[in-house]
């Protein structure tokens, strides 16, 4: 009789292993490109406010992204962020604060803790509730930046967030067409290594997205960014 066939045992484990090398390939390159693209664009406040001027004026808005809160209100990162955005409007980056995060429950509310923070403290700076949109469906990064175009009809803005979160974010609005700038943050060590982590296959995920041209679940209608604001 003749000898029977030895199955080879290797084909399968081959064929993982090729998956997981093209798949880091892909998000070794999605990272790379989303850090050189965004890069040019990451700039001091006073930059900003510079290269503004000499583009013709201020920013439709500074567009300050979400992160936790907590029943006293916003997180460390959250708060620096804020003070950010804040010290943007006091050298006259733009008058309006795009303030956007997650209100996915009634339990739960980003933006109206962000809203409160800034009005405790932004008094002296003159920021009033008429310098102020919230963005309650800023579920994600990807998300901020769509709406903040769509919604909020911007078309020049200076995102804030910390450096690290920073890269993705400017580059997903260079990439559905808003004119941008990013200031950062002050870091947060404590996590920073697992939240970099993250942030790897969150640029993969968003080079993927703003290269099919996908849509937010939730969008609705316009709410033009105007001074004083207009939205209740």
């Amino acid at each position: 009789m003749p000898a029977a066939r030895k199955t080879n045992k290797k084909h399968p484990l081959c064929a993982l292993l090729v998956c997981a090398i093209l798949v880091c390939a892909a998000t070794a390159a999605a990272n790379i490109v989303c850090v050189q693209t965004a890069a040019p664009y990451i700039v001091t406040a006073e930059a900003a406010r510079g290269l503004l001027a000499r583009e013709g004026g201020a920013a439709d808005c500074i567009l300050v992204l979400g992160a936790s809160v907590a029943e006293d209100g916003p997180s460390p990162m959250l708060a620096d962020r804020l003070d950010e955005g804040m010290a943007l409007y006091g050298l006259g980056v733009s008058n309006i604060l795009l303030l956007s995060g997650d209100n996915g429950t009634v339990e739960y509310n980003e933006v109206q803790a962000m809203k409160d923070y800034v009005l405790k403290n932004g008094g002296a700076m003159g920021i009033e509730p008429a310098n102020i949109y919230l963005d309650y469906a800023g579920f994600s990064t990807y998300d901020s930046a769509i709406r903040c175009k769509e919604i909020f009809e911007a078309k020049r803005v200076v995102i804030v967030t910390q450096r690290y979160h920073l890269y993705r974010a400017v580059y997903n609005a260079k990439k559905i067409g808003l004119d941008v700038y990013g200031v950062a943050a002050p870091d947060t060590k404590h996590g920073q290594f697992s939240r970099d982590i993250r942030e790897v296959f969150a640029r993969a995920k968003d080079f993927f997205l703003t290269h099919i041209g996908y849509e937010p679940a939730i969008m609705g209608e316009p709410v033009p960014l105007v001074y004083p604001s207009t939205q209740e």
